[in-house]
């Protein structure tokens, strides 16, 4: 991390502040103090950040995503921390659905095998038992599944 991460993360974080309707600009405001409290962080915390003195820890980090109403993902890239390389979300990587299909669609155990590499001698294996955590196609279509009568 170097001070324009921190710099332009501190600024970014400012921002959503005050759009969530925090006072971080008046002495006597109480908005660092409130962020602090709701967030369940120490205010040194928000004071050190907002001076542009460290970055906040990870926990302390997604505690004010949180609060803030941004994901910890966007948080991480923003401070620097991770690249979003390295955050890639896994339907990122699937393959494009196939002709007709429906768009947004779960992947099938067998895709999801592929991508996460399982070795071609367990991936029976991995399937059946991926499957047995799956709803069968009649409780998705009824939106009932066993247990949560």
């Amino acid at each position: 991390m170097n001070t324009q991460d921190l710099e332009a993360f501190a600024a970014w974080v400012e921002d959503l502040m005050r759009e969530r309707g925090y006072d971080i600009d008046s002495p006597r405001g109480g908005g660092k103090s409130r962020i602090a409290d709701e967030a369940g962080v120490h205010r040194a915390a928000v004071t050190r950040l907002l001076q542009r003195q460290s970055m906040p820890d990870l926990e302390t980090t997604r505690r004010l995503a949180r609060v803030l109403g941004v994901p910890v993902r966007d948080m991480l890239i923003r401070s620097g921390r991770l690249t979003a390389e390295e955050l890639a979300d896994a339907h990122d990587h699937l393959p494009p659905p196939a002709p007709g299909a429906e768009p947004g669609r779960r992947p099938t155990p067998e895709e999801v095998a592929d991508l996460l590499g399982i070795p071609a001698d367990r991936r029976d294996m991995f399937v059946r038992v991926v499957e047995q955590f799956l709803p069968d196609e009649s409780q998705t279509a009824t939106g009932t599944f066993p247990g949560t009568d």
